[in-house]
């Protein structure tokens, strides 16, 4: 019996305060990508993760002091698979959306359940998608991977080797929306 568990949209809650802010003009290290591990290690279990703009770029040094692992960046396009082990409720995509600010994209990967199958998730991911046509973008993982039980553990869930590639794959179809569109003039 899986738990149910609404944590689907806590990852974003510490990204949307440094993600729902304009980009603005700033040019410390705008546009691309930099990671400092956690200098000091929690006693138990991993280090929690920061992400965030390029407002974050000059707090890295203390936030990794802190113990936190942190990606600094102003992304547009925001993937999370998840609802595996979780349940991805309507409430959790529109406090995602809200969290990213309306200039972003949140792709929302259909979660396979325990055994290979589609459930709620799923379909609260495509209903999403269709609902907020401009701001989800789907990619349907339970519909690519049908039918490829060589991709998948015995379990039908957790991915072999070629299941990675084709997740992978898969990710490629929202690289055309990780960058905003420019405004028609």
């Amino acid at each position: 019996m899986r738990r149910r568990t609404h944590y689907f949209w806590l990852p974003l809650l510490l990204a949307g305060a440094f993600l729902a802010l304009p980009l603005g003009s700033a040019s410390a290290g705008c546009g691309s990508v930099q990671w400092k591990p956690a200098a000091k290690r929690p006693k138990h279990g991993r280090p929690p993760l920061a992400i965030g703009d390029s407002t974050m770029l000059l707090a890295m040094d203390n936030l990794s002091r802190a113990g936190f692992n942190v990606n600094a960046h102003g992304p547009h396009l925001v993937v999370m698979a998840l609802g595996a082990d979780f349940t991805i409720s309507w409430r959790d995509i529109r406090r995602a959306l809200h969290v990213l600010g309306p200039d972003r994209v949140l792709g929302l990967v259909t979660p396979r359940e325990l055994g290979g199958g589609s459930g709620s998730d799923a379909v609260h991911c495509r209903e999403a998608a269709a609902h907020y046509k401009r701001r989800v973008l789907l990619l349907d993982w339970v519909k690519y991977s049908r039918g490829r039980g060589g991709w998948f553990q015995p379990d039908g869930l957790h991915l072999t080797y070629a299941g990675a590639r084709a997740f992978a794959r898969l990710f490629k179809r929202a690289l055309p929306y990780a960058q905003p569109v420019a405004p028609e003039s």
